[in-house]
């Protein structure tokens, strides 16, 4: 039985789970008259959308990873197809609930992240171009899912959801090469996706004015941490090189998330959603991140 649920916590990634905690935190700063209330819900629900669209995932993989990661807990016999199909949905399905117990729009943003985390899983990531963009927007609503602890959301919050959308696709167009290695094109269209990132983070810092200075420290050590991991990763485009700049990217999800906190919040708001690094961290030792 012992051995059962360690495969169960293997196919949920704890260790990206609290990077999706991150993402709540900073929607949660950005959002006008946000309640505190509504954090545990929120930080509940995310839990489960992140779980369950990566269990899934590796439901609709199970035959390409017996070949090529049979080491992951379907193919190699620790949970069945079946028993992982039944806890992804029993994680996807309680966490609409836990958001629209708190409020019927939270509600409408988590089963609307739900489906897109399973269109991913199911068609998006099949695709050059378009899985990028899908498994972005899964990032960018579970930002948005945060907002929502102000009860509305405006056209600036879809502005601001676009900068981890454009981070993710970035980080989704490289791990292609995972594991037989990456191509020069996906390389240039992962670099490009990242400055559009840093350039959307530049126009929502500016429109913030002044108080926005308090993420520079945070910005810092963002670009000093995936620099060089994404750099290797670009000029060797060797499946080592590749998966250490993608689980390093997914850890960093913290880091971008505590700058855009900071543009909100200040720097102590920023400092605790910083803190989260720290689990996720250890977590990603006993775990796996891709």
């Amino acid at each position: 039985m012992r051995f059962e649920v360690a495969g169960f916590l293997r196919l949920a990634r704890p260790a990206n789970i609290i990077t999706a905690h991150a993402d709540i935190l900073a929607g949660y700063a950005a959002a006008p008259a946000a309640t505190p209330g509504a954090i545990p819900f929120l930080l509940l629900a995310t839990t489960g959308l992140y779980g369950g669209g990566v269990v899934f995932n590796d439901v609709f993989d199970a035959h390409l990873d017996a070949t090529e990661r049979p080491e992951r807990p379907i193919p190699s016999g620790v949970v069945s197809v079946l028993a992982a199909a039944i806890f992804g949905t029993a994680l996807l399905g309680g966490s609409v609930f836990l958001a629209w117990w708190w409020s019927p729009l939270s509600g409408i943003v988590a089963a609307a992240t739900a489906v897109a985390a399973l269109i991913y899983d199911r068609f998006g990531k099949h695709h050059s171009m378009l899985g990028p963009v899908n498994m972005g927007l899964c990032r960018a609503l579970n930002l948005i899912l945060g907002v929502t602890a102000g009860g509305r959301i405006s056209g600036f919050h879809w502005l601001l959801a676009a900068v981890p959308l454009c981070y993710i696709a970035g980080i989704t167009s490289l791990s292609r090469g995972e594991v037989k290695g990456g191509t020069r094109t996906a390389a240039i269209v992962s670099g490009s996706w990242l400055a559009a990132a840093l350039v959307l983070f530049l126009v929502v810092a500016m429109l913030e004015g002044l108080r926005a200075v308090w993420c520079l420290p945070f910005v810092a050590a963002l670009l000093f941490r995936i620099f060089s991991p994404f750099r290797n990763a670009f000029h060797s485009l060797a499946p080592a090189a590749i998966r250490l700049a993608i689980k390093t990217g997914i850890l960093s999800l913290i880091l971008l998330n505590a700058s855009l906190a900071a543009v909100f919040a200040g720097l102590w708001y920023a400092a605790g959603v910083l803190m989260l690094y720290v689990p996720a961290t250890l977590l990603a030792k006993l775990f796996a991140v891709t």
